[in-house]
């Protein structure tokens, strides 16, 4: 993976994880991070030359599938309002959001509110 895929894959991890209650989580080898047991993103691993993210999104899905390279994530979840989206084609700032859009997504509401009650401070 080139240079600038790797720090922009860590600091998605990282931001996933600052979310209220995210946790990490590897199943199948790959990295996905968590809220209240359910995947908010699927982040693969580090080390792929084609690296990118797994969201779902409902306000920006279309948004989403316009990009170079992004497509209705597989099994299934395409369906469900799941795009995955190459890190390379898509500006870090904007995956942060798609991040955060998909976390408001699958938190409770109690969780959305604790986030909502940090980003007023």
């Amino acid at each position: 993976m080139a240079k600038r895929s790797a720090k922009t894959w860590e600091r998605l991890r990282s931001f996933a994880l600052t979310l209220p209650g995210a946790w990490e989580d590897f199943p199948w080898g790959e990295v996905v991070v968590k809220v209240n047991k359910k995947v908010f993103v699927f982040m693969g691993t580090a080390d792929r030359d084609d690296a990118g993210v797994s969201v779902k999104l409902t306000d920006s899905h279309e948004h989403a599938l316009a990009l170079p390279g992004a497509a209705p994530t597989g099994y299934g979840l395409g369906r469900a309002g799941w795009v995955s989206v190459p890190l390379a084609a898509t500006d870090p700032d904007l995956l942060e959001d798609w991040i955060e859009e998909s976390y408001r997504t699958v938190a409770t509401k109690t969780l959305v509110r604790q986030l909502d009650e940090v980003r007023k401070a």
